[in-house]
């Protein structure tokens, strides 16, 4: 009969899987099963147990069993310096980047990215410069994530010739590379820059991904190219065989909406092979505030759990009214998202006095108070 002792390779490899998989309730159950045998205090297991949990984003748990680990070495450390950082903790991120310093631990190519991240996430330029000098001393400059992580690092902190001067200086560059420069290039308005990156990116044989996709088609929601958006939403899936996601419908339906086409982007929603979400409705409802498309914003909230109630304290002698949009959450919890309508004619329903006039037939099938 097998001795505790030798079925530690075997949960090891099970929690490497519980690991990659995000699998927590499995991890819990191995965990509890540790535990029971008496193998969780052992070093080697715990260790396992510090990265499985920073990978399942659970960092109370990882880092409480850190701070139990007699051995500690680098890729744990790395473990919650990027579990942090996936969580958009960059402040505890740095701080456990510190603590692998402080302890004269070694850094190994995995360390610093997750750094650059949370010194992006919180745009401390000056921390990114120490981080770009660890890179260097390090021998990393050559990596590809790491000067991947490079590139964003500087394009979110405001310092978009640093981004491209690492970009140049580059041998090797992948999608990711590309695709960072260019949300670099959108995210300051260089909307004629990311096209042109593109550009150069395809014709050097680099295949653009799903993410290179929703940036190119956020530059030109927010430039306002219309034409071109309609032209990189067409040739995803029919050039380079990427399925468009929710999130490109939702740069498709936030351009069509800038642009005044409320009805184009209604009909393009109506024909997704995936279910809208809150965002996509916002971005739909809120062409219909801007433009004022009264029977859009009705048929949206036919569709949806949205509510069109009107402000009668906002009625104005000609007739123009604000209609406050309402979305109600399960059970008893209601969140409210304001888009103000405006429109010239409100149908009144009869016998309601005109400052208490609500849309009847969208607040009577869901009975909602007024």
């Amino acid at each position: 009969m097998p001795t505790p002792q030798d079925v530690i390779p075997t949960f090891a490899s099970l929690l490497d899987l519980s690991s990659s998989t995000k699998n927590l309730k499995t991890l819990k159950q191995l965990h509890a099963r540790l535990m029971t045998l008496g193998l969780s205090r052992q070093d080697f297991i715990r260790t396992k147990l510090v990265s499985s949990y920073a990978a399942c984003s659970q960092m109370l748990e990882a880092s409480f069993l850190f701070s139990l680990t007699n051995r500690q070495p680098t890729f744990l450390f790395n473990s919650l310096i990027r579990g942090f950082a996936s969580l958009n903790h960059f402040h505890e991120s740095l701080d456990v980047f510190r603590q692998l310093i402080a302890s004269n631990k070694p850094i190994d190519r995995h360390t610093l990215p997750p750094v650059l991240k949370s010194c992006a996430g919180l745009s401390a330029l000056w921390l990114g410069w120490q981080a770009h000098s660890a890179v260097l001393v390090s021998g990393y400059a050559s990596d590809l994530a790491n000067a991947n992580a490079l590139i964003t690092m500087y394009a979110k902190c405001g310092d978009v010739t640093s981004a491209r001067k690492v970009f140049d200086e580059m041998s090797d560059r992948n999608c990711v590379t590309w695709t960072a420069m260019m949300a670099g290039y959108g995210m300051h308005g260089s909307y004629n820059d990311v096209f042109w990156m593109f550009g150069r990116m395809v014709d050097g044989g680099v295949v653009p991904d799903g993410v290179t996709f929703t940036t190119a088609l956020t530059a030109c929601s927010h430039g306002g190219f219309t034409d071109k958006g309609r032209e990189f939403f067409g040739m995803m899936k029919g050039s380079f065989g990427v399925v468009p996601g929710l999130e490109h419908y939702t740069c498709m339906v936030d351009m069509l909406g800038r642009a005044g086409r409320v009805e184009e982007a209604e009909t393009l929603v109506g024909g997704m092979e995936v279910e809208p979400d809150e965002a996509l409705w916002a971005a739909l409802l809120g062409a219909c505030k801007i433009h004022g498309k009264v029977e859009v914003a009705e048929r949206v909230a036919d569709k949806t759990s949205v509510y069109l109630v009107v402000e009668p304290k906002l009625a104005k002698p000609a007739g123009v009214k604000r209609w406050k949009i309402m979305k109600q959450e399960l059970l008893s919890t209601a969140l409210y998202c304001t888009i103000s309508v405006v429109l010239s004619a409100l149908p009144i329903i009869s016998g309601c006095d005109g400052g208490d006039t609500i849309v009847g037939a969208l607040v009577n099938s869901h009975g909602l108070a007024t």
